[in-house]
């Protein structure tokens, strides 16, 4: 694993293609100044066979502040509750916001675990700084997380088909109309337990609309990095998929209309390639691809097997049709935090429906199992740190 460790720094966490420079790293909040206020009307907890994906929500929250004049202010959990910004905060008129999404998971032993955090906490460091917010330190953000994980551990689902989402969103609150870095932010954490991200269950096949007309990200975009206002206008897209009758959207890129990603997801394909090769790749780190947790591990998980040639590629519309009709391809899936791993059935192109082929224990499901397994405590592994 450690092996493994030192080979993932090299790619999920690559470094910038230009420097913004050091932006108000001059001091962080520490996890040992947590102030804790507990809520003394804490909800009844959901019955998790019932939980719909991002509608619920636990008692407590986590909230640290900051000011250019003060630096960042002592971290605080204290009872779940709305938030009070002016109406001129830069995050509501600039889009001066990204976030995270992570899991807390209630293992066979009881212990609640936390998957590969630290990744996370990388990405959102590197986001913060693409959106000239403040800089602070990864560890004793991920510290201040796990504490209030802890205070609300109760609402860590007892289900092995549930987890419990953990989002830390970093927004600017300058109460001004300027268009500059803001001067005033806030780093917030809300907790949720979560099901199926998808209505149709865990792991069944989902439809993909691949229109070129619409693009998520471009080359020198902000594609790489987790803001909302990636998310915003794919709702338009998503819905007019929906009409198609499609679940998903296939993103499109360029000329030679390059496959990226599906959904909010990272995109795998595990086929046969034109030397007759198993072969597993996704489209690369290239600016316009969000550096996934869950799709890095299982790049990892897929080196450390040496079964099959793993690569990271662009491929274009042309290619996979092609790859289609002659029936290499073997398996299509999409990678995330909310759904682990998921089966694509079918692809929409220009009015024809290609069948994708879908296997019963396929690559996609033995992924799925490997990553529940660690996930849930039931196989050992540093990727998933015991937090309570």
């Amino acid at each position: 694993m450690a092996a493994l460790r030192t080979a993932l720094h090299g790619r999920l966490l690559q470094a910038l293609p230009f420097s913004f420079g050091s932006l108000r790293l001059a001091s962080s909040f520490k996890a040992a100044d947590i102030v804790i206020e507990r809520n003394a009307a804490c909800k009844q907890k959901p019955d998790p066979s019932t939980l719909v994906f991002g509608k619920q929500f636990s008692d407590h929250m986590l909230t640290i502040n900051w000011s250019e004049k003060d630096g960042w202010q002592a971290p605080q959990i204290k009872p779940f509750q709305n938030l009070s910004l002016h109406p001129a905060s830069s995050a509501l008129h600039y889009s001066i916001e990204l976030f995270e999404g992570m899991k807390a998971f209630r293992g066979v032993d009881n212990h609640v675990r936390m998957f590969r955090p630290m990744l996370n906490m990388e990405r959102m460091h590197r986001s913060a700084e693409r959106s000239c917010l403040p800089l602070f330190d990864k560890e004793e953000l991920l510290e201040c997380i796990k504490k209030l994980v802890e205070v609300d551990q109760e609402w860590v689902p007892f289900s092995q088909d549930a987890s419990l989402y953990i989002r830390p969103t970093f927004i600017g609150i300058e109460p001004s109309l300027g268009v500059s870095r803001p001067g005033e932010a806030m780093l917030f954490v809300i907790l949720g337990p979560v099901g199926p991200y998808f209505a149709t269950g865990s792991f069944n096949p989902v439809s993909l609309l691949a229109d070129p007309s619409f693009v998520r990200a471009w080359q020198g975009g902000v594609g790489a990095y987790k803001m909302g206002g990636n998310y915003g206008p794919t709702i338009a897209v998503q819905s007019e998929a929906v009409k198609r009758g499609c679940q998903q959207v296939l993103w499109l890129y360029g000329e030679q209309e390059e496959i990226t990603e599906v959904g909010t997801m990272n995109l795998f394909i595990y086929w046969t390639n034109e030397n007759g090769e198993k072969e597993l790749f996704t489209p690369p780190l290239d600016g316009i691809i969000l550096p996934g947790v869950t799709r890095q591990s299982l790049l990892d998980l897929s080196r450390s097997w040496g079964e099959f040639k793993v690569s990271e590629r662009t491929m274009g519309m042309p290619e996979l049709l092609g790859a289609l009709d002659s029936g290499r391809v073997l398996e299509v899936f999409g990678a995330g935090t909310a759904c682990v791993v998921s089966p694509v059935g079918s692809l929409l192109y220009r009015g024809t429906t290609y069948q994708v082929p879908t296997i019963e224990n396929g690559l996609a499901k033995r992924f799925h199992k490997e990553l529940t397994d660690i996930q849930y405590g039931r196989k050992s592994s540093e990727w998933a740190p015991v937090v309570v």
